[in-house]
């Protein structure tokens, strides 16, 4: 290890809060679906900052558009107008089909958030003052924030920080029966994600989307969809509930936006955002001109890149590839695919130190708890790493567990 690298994990034990276990790498310079620490060691990015490198590490269309952003601009309060964030607004209001507004947070959990607050709102003049619960799925992430805990469903990760916010009730994810019995006059709002993405990449089912959009037509209620970590191309449209035929009256974005600059946004539908009047929501650093130029790039250099197509074709081919290692060596258990969003489940409880291994051979890839790993490359990424990582992971899980 370099001097730097010993420098930064010395200040970093000594000043920053421990709640991260930082692998034992220090990553300096990237290009694409590469990373390098500082030792010059190059690796490939199966994770891509947790799904938001879509477009591959320094990127030249939204680097451009940042730095030159910055050079004129870099902060306005959002009592003024700015370059940048009305035209991204219309971008994001296009690709979601029209008839909807934006508004313009920070981060997912700041979106997960404001869908909230705009769903109770919306439901305080169009439902009633008791309808304030929000109805989410086992096993689905929403944020950290406490209300978006709360909506989390997840215990695992609330039980430390209770009492949490009240008004989230959960449910089996495709479960039809379970959400009809849970969708009561006290409930303003369904939550969910079209592809559970930190829950171990778990899709609805088109089916399952389908009757959701209609009970809640049915019974007056708003339904949400979390597109934080399976929107912006991931899954191969713009968005992952296209794929699977139904609309959202609020949807949350994030993650990929501005390829990892700190972004997020929520799109409702207009008589939806409707209910939001000046003063009920609001964000010092949001919608800011450089982020809002270096979104605005992003969109375009993945459209013109065509990178949904891109990642259809490309997701196939991973999941084919880890069907064979699955036959060969029946380490697998199970492989889920959206996309360039995927999830193996091992049979044995050591998913920990297949990671720990892939890192060692210059893989990056994300451990889910004890038996599933998880994968999600820039979607720039191509069959020559894909093929690269699965020799490395056929490797390893042939080998007897240590």
């Amino acid at each position: 290890m370099s001097d730097i690298y010993q420098h930064a994990k010395e200040l970093d034990e000594q000043f920053h809060m421990h709640t991260y276990a930082r692998k034992p790498v220090m990553f300096v310079t990237g290009e694409g679906m590469r990373l390098y620490d500082d030792d010059g060691r190059e690796y490939l990015d199966f994770v891509s900052g947790i799904g938001v490198i879509n477009l591959g590490h320094s990127h030249p269309a939204p680097v451009k558009a940042a730095c030159e952003q910055m050079a004129k601009l870099t902060h306005v309060t959002n009592l003024y107008y700015v370059e940048h964030r009305s035209e991204l607004a219309a971008d994001l209001v296009k690709l979601f089909g029209g008839g909807a507004k934006a508004f313009f947070c920070n981060s997912g959990t700041e979106a997960t958030e404001g869908a909230i607050k705009l769903a109770r709102k919306w439901a305080t003049e169009h439902k009633a003052a008791h309808a304030r619960t929000i109805v989410t799925a086992w096993h689905s992430f929403h944020g950290r924030t406490l209300a978006a805990l709360a909506a989390t469903g997840q215990p695992s990760k609330q039980d430390a920080f209770k009492p949490l916010p009240a008004g989230f009730a959960h449910v089996s994810l495709n479960d039809m029966e379970a959400l009809d019995a849970a969708v009561d006059e006290n409930v303003c709002a369904v939550m969910l994600e079209p592809v559970q993405g930190e829950g171990g990449v778990h899709p609805c089912t088109p089916e399952y989307l389908a009757a959701v959009r209609a009970l809640c037509d049915e019974r007056g209620v708003l339904l949400i969809m979390d597109e934080v970590q399976c929107g912006l191309y991931r899954t191969g449209y713009p968005f992952a509930h296209q794929g699977l035929g139904v609309k959202p009256d609020i949807m949350t974005l994030a993650k990929a936006l501005a390829n990892g600059l700190p972004i997020g946004a929520i799109l409702a539908s207009d008589a939806v955002a409707a209910s939001f009047a000046p003063g009920d929501h609001g964000s010092t650093f949001a919608g800011g001109p450089v982020v809002c130029a270096a979104a605005r790039a992003t969109l375009k250099a993945m459209a013109e890149l065509d990178l949904g197509a891109r990642a259809l074709e490309l997701g196939a081919y991973f999941a084919e590839s880890l069907g064979r290692i699955a036959q060969q060596t029946g380490a697998i258990s199970d492989i889920r695919c959206a996309g360039l969003m995927l999830a193996i489940d091992l049979v044995e409880p050591r998913a920990a130190q297949v990671a720990v291994e892939l890192l060692g051979a210059g893989v990056l890839v994300n451990n889910i708890g004890t038996h599933t790993i998880r994968f999600l490359p820039p979607l720039v990424c191509t069959t020559l790493e894909i093929d690269t990582l699965c020799e490395h992971l056929h490797t390893i899980l042939v080998k007897e567990p240590s």
